[in-house]
C-alpha cells in the first residue's frame, strides 16, 4: 500500500504551542529533517479529524494537556533531502496545562520553550512556515 509522505503525499498536522510569549519546540531525531527544531505534530490517522490529530500528537509528544486550539493555515513541504512530501494543517494553542516532558525519547532529543526572537537553529521548514502565520 505504501507509506504516507514517502510513496504518496501524506496529510499531517502541526500545533504551535505558545506560553508567555515563548514557542515550544522539539529537536527531531528522525526524518524528515532530523536534527532540526520543530513544532509538535504528526500524521493524521484515517477517519481522524485533523484538529483531533493535532491535539493527540501534541499531548503524546509533550505530556501537556491541550485546551482550545485554532486553525492558522496550511503548508506543503517537499523535503528533497528526505524524499518526503507532506500537506499539513497548522494550528495554534495558548491554552495548555502542565510542563512539557520529553515523552518520546526515541523520536525527540530535546524540548523547550524559546523566545520568538531567539529561536534555536536549524529550524524545520514546517516551523519556519508556522512562524509566518504567528508573526
Amino acid at each position: 500500500m505504501g507509506q504516507p509522505g514517502l510513496d504518496f503525499p501524506g496529510l499531517g498536522v502541526g500545533l504551535a504551542i505558545l506560553r508567555d510569549g515563548k514557542l515550544l519546540l522539539c529537536k527531531r531525531m528522525k526524518a524528515p529533517e532530523a536534527g532540526h527544531w520543530n513544532i509538535v505534530g504528526g500524521k493524521v490517522d484515517h477517519m481522524e479529524p485533523a484538529e483531533f490529530a493535532a491535539r493527540r500528537e501534541a499531548e503524546e509528544e509533550t505530556g501537556l494537556s491541550i485546551g482550545s486550539i485554532r486553525y492558522l493555515g496550511m503548508t506543503e513541504q517537499l523535503i528533497e533531502a528526505d524524499r518526503q512530501h507532506w500537506v499539513s494543517l497548522l494550528y495554534v494553542s495558548e491554552d495548555t496545562t502542565g510542563e512539557p516532558l520529553l515523552t518520546e525519547p526515541d523520536k525527540l532529543s530535546a524540548i523547550g520553550w524559546f523566545d520568538l526572537d531567539d529561536l534555536p537553529q536549524p529550524l524545520s521548514v514546517f516551523t519556519k512556515t508556522v512562524l509566518t502565520y504567528l508573526r
